[in-house]
């Protein structure tokens, strides 16, 4: 048995341990990354993005500060995730559960930051309905957070604020000064806006290389079907000889009549089209110069499909704001 004295010692003794522990810092948690040694790590990551994506420095930074709790988050702690991006699309990488808007939601997992900082880039200039971001000044970050709000990016109603307050605050518009373009412009914007996109968004793979002796071009998938920008001279029946389709066939492809004229930087489809746009495409707001037939195109949707989903004719004249459902068949008045 334990007499007083003795246990009056061994609780002295417990003290002096427990004490000791604390000042040595033993089992306490490492200290969290501050918002600016955040920035400080992966500033240079973000303008090597911009210059490759055209994605403004600062927007990828501050939406990599307000996702990851400047890199102190679970996600961005299990999984290299500085971004909240979960599985949708066509992720074939690891992946993680994760509790957000639902419990055990699936997000993307990489092997380091810098692949986050990668897949982000791609994942917004892979997704059709951020496309008109890159019409935007890219030193204009207030539109550019605002315009992210207005793609769905996420389901916060004060996003583009917060993400401003950052860039403010950390004056992280200054990493914008870094893009090569003096005016901020991307080059040939407006003159090749599907060119410049589409390159950046559909990478080809070797094997969806499709050439003769004579000429390459670059075929890559849109929206399920292989397509390619077509040239300046070529027409429907000189391509349907090149890819050994009969022009009939490539016709029907890409909805168009026998002897239709084909300029240069239009989308070639090689293979048959779908009858809906991409998941996360489900309006399109018309803009001057289109038509049902242009936004069939851009969108890889068969135009009759459309035509069906909106209730309306081929030759349809349509206006500039107008809404064209992408997905769904709209319901009659």
């Amino acid at each position: 048995m334990i007499d007083s004295r003795h246990l009056s010692s061994l609780k002295f003794c417990l003290v002096l341990v427990a004490l000791a522990l604390h000042l040595s810092g033993y089992g306490a948690k490492p200290a969290k990354t501050t918002r600016q040694e955040y920035i400080s790590i992966f500033s240079k990551v973000a303008i090597q993005e911009m210059v490759q994506y055209h994605i403004p420095a600062s927007i990828t930074m501050a939406q990599a500060c307000l996702e990851s709790n400047n890199g102190n988050s679970s996600l961005a702690v299990d999984a290299n995730n500085h971004f909240g991006i979960k599985c949708k699309g066509n992720w074939t990488g690891p992946t993680i559960k994760h509790d957000d808007d639902a419990p055990g939601e699936c997000f993307r997992k990489y092997r380091n930051a810098s692949d986050s900082y990668r897949d982000h880039s791609e994942f917004l200039t892979g997704g059709l309905r951020y496309q008109f971001l890159f019409d935007y000044n890219i030193k204009d970050y207030k539109k550019w957070a605002y315009g992210l709000k207005k793609a769905g990016y996420a389901t916060d109603p004060q996003y583009p604020e917060r993400l401003l307050k950052i860039i403010d605050e950390f004056q992280l518009y200054k990493l914008d000064d870094n893009y090569a373009g003096s005016d901020g412009n991307i080059e040939n914007a407006s003159a090749n806006r599907s060119r410049s996109l589409f390159s950046r968004i559909f990478k080809p793979h070797p094997s969806d290389r499709l050439s003769n002796p004579y000429v390459l071009r670059e075929v890559a998938k849109r929206n399920g079907a292989k397509a390619f920008f077509a040239k300046d001279g070529d027409t429907y029946e000189q391509l349907a000889a090149e890819f050994s389709i009969t022009p009939r066939v490539l016709f029907r492809y890409n909805d168009v009549n026998p002897g239709e004229r084909l300029e240069k930087g239009s989308i070639v489809y090689l293979q048959r089209k779908r009858a809906s746009a991409p998941r996360g495409n489900t309006i399109h707001t018309m803009q001057a110069g289109e038509s049902l037939w242009t936004v069939a195109q851009w969108y890889g949707i068969r135009l009759d499909a459309l035509c069906r989903k909106n209730r309306m004719k081929r030759d349809e004249i349509l206006v500039v704001g107008e809404q064209i459902s992408l997905r769904y068949k709209i319901s009659k008045d």
